[in-house]
């Protein structure tokens, strides 16, 4: 089955692969004569493997998060138990210091040989790290290897990552019709949630059924080991899907004339994106520090800081990501409808004004309280969950766009998104001020709120590089 169909004749000129602008294009009379026709099941298909690869990815994010405290009393000497916090939340930042590099490395080489292939690797080596994790030895068996052996599959797990998420959205981009680009995009975040709601699930019901002694020395390796047989299914289901019709056109463009293949040097790709690269750096920095402070730091915030009631205050979170799956389609539809920038800025003013009233609640200590204040946190990470999928790839030109966004992303989640929880708990113990939470968040929300008033509207329109990407006509199957 084919992957689109091309009706007329491809008059655009191929995008420079280093210029920030795609080369003058001839305009057809009729405005789809130039268009690519979207197969409905491929695209549905293509969704499905990049949703479960990110699902896995976070799968893992949500049991490290969740099951942090007992990772800290198996993997590091015992103490003080701040101490073994931090070790572990520095293993976990650990993981987002490389993810650059992998997407130095995955990013080229799917603008290269392809984003299927890609994908594909990354989910093997995503499924090989996490699996690696549950079959390490502890502390008090092999002393101080056990932390350099943690540190080792979270650093195969950070370069696999690195190519991972850019792909992901990048492969659902492409293959998307323009005017559902938001709608199929907020899927992938759907994914993410989906995932970590397994893995924090899986966690919050082992702590209600285990006692501490059984999760510490044999309950905590379980959800690692369930990586395993996810990989499998996330390689099949990858290694059946087709290239995306962007990129096969860019392919088939190369093997006409063989300079149209897109050859460039990191420091070229940086250079000649550098305005969408600081704009993606911006949007993806108020992204994931809102979203790793509420889903990989909170749990942790609830239960150490605010010595809440540890399967409580899992449920609580679990709850409110269960909320954010269910906004989640809807308001990637409306970023269909009424723009990116839009619910974007909405996120940010969100997070700006009501960051500290929502801790405020959540440090009230009662059940409602924590959970309304937990709940508008997450409704407003759903304006970014459900619109950066869509958004992010739409800065890059097709020749460079897997490349240039696996660094903008990486290099953004692995200074600012990954070392929050390290961040804040470190200037919490350091300030004694148990209000960095909010006011990490309304930092980041400024830096995101300058990003989206220099951002262009992408919604419904095609991407750069590519010609109009259209739904099938009721009368042309």
């Amino acid at each position: 089955m084919p992957t689109a169909q091309h009706v007329g004749p491809r008059t655009p000129a191929a995008p420079s692969p280093t210029g920030t602008d795609p080369a003058p294009a001839a305009t057809p009379a009729d405005p789809a004569a130039a268009a690519t026709v979207t197969d409905p099941a491929l695209v549905k298909r293509a969704v499905k493997a990049a949703a479960l690869g990110n699902a896995m990815e976070w799968f893992d994010f949500g049991v490290y998060s969740y099951i942090a405290v007992t990772l800290g009393k198996v993997f590091f000497p015992s103490g003080n138990p701040t101490a073994q916090l931090l070790s572990t939340f520095g293993a976990f930042a650990a993981a987002f210091l490389i993810r650059p590099l992998g997407g130095m490395v995955f990013g080229p080489l799917g603008d290269r040989v392809g984003r299927q292939k890609v994908l594909a690797l990354t989910m093997i080596m995503m499924a090989a790290g996490t699996f690696a994790i549950g079959l390490i030895p502890s502390y008090a068996s092999i002393g101080v290897w056990a932390p350099v052996l943690l540190l080792a599959a979270r650093l195969v797990q950070g370069f696999s990552t690195g190519g991972e998420y850019a792909g992901a959205a990048t492969f659902i981009a492409e293959y998307a019709p323009d005017k559902k680009r938001g709608f199929l995009g907020s899927w992938l975040e759907f994914g993410t949630l989906a995932g970590y709601i397994g893995g924090a699930g899986l966690v919050t019901l082992m702590t209600a059924l285990l006692s501490s002694d059984d999760l510490q020395s044999w309950g905590w390796r379980i959800p690692f080991l369930i990586a395993g047989p996810m990989g499998l299914i996330g390689l099949y289901l990858r290694t059946r899907l087709e290239e995306t019709p962007a990129f096969a056109a860019q392919l088939a463009k190369a093997h006409e004339d063989e300079r149209a293949r897109p050859k460039v040097r990191i420091r070229d790709l940086v250079t000649g994106q550098w305005r969408a690269l600081l704009l993606c750096v911006g949007l993806v920095l108020v992204f994931n520090v809102t979203d790793y402070m509420l889903l990989s730091y909170m749990p942790s915030y609830l239960t150490g800081e605010l010595e809440y009631d540890e399967t409580h205050g899992l449920l609580v979170v679990l709850v409110v990501m269960a909320l954010m799956m269910c906004a989640q389609p809807f308001v990637g539809a409306l970023t269909d409808r009424v723009g990116r920038r839009p619910v974007i800025a909405a996120g940010c003013t969100g997070f700006l004004l009501l960051s500290v009233p929502a801790l405020l609640l959540i440090r009230n200590g009662s059940l409602w309280a924590i959970g309304l204040g937990m709940a508008a946190l997450g409704l407003l990470l759903v304006c970014f969950t459900a619109s950066m999928p869509a958004t992010l790839p739409a800065l890059f030109p097709t020749p460079v766009r897997y490349g240039s966004l696996s660094i903008g992303f990486n290099v953004s989640v692995s200074i600012f998104g990954g070392t929050t929880p390290l961040v804040v708990t470190a200037l919490i113990g350091a300030t004694g001020d148990v209000m960095m939470p909010a006011y990490y968040m309304m930092a980041a929300a400024v830096v995101g709120g300058v990003a989206v008033w220099y951002l262009k509207e992408s919604a419904g329109r095609p991407l750069p590089g590519s010609p109009p990407s259209l739904e099938p006509r009721a009368d042309h199957p």
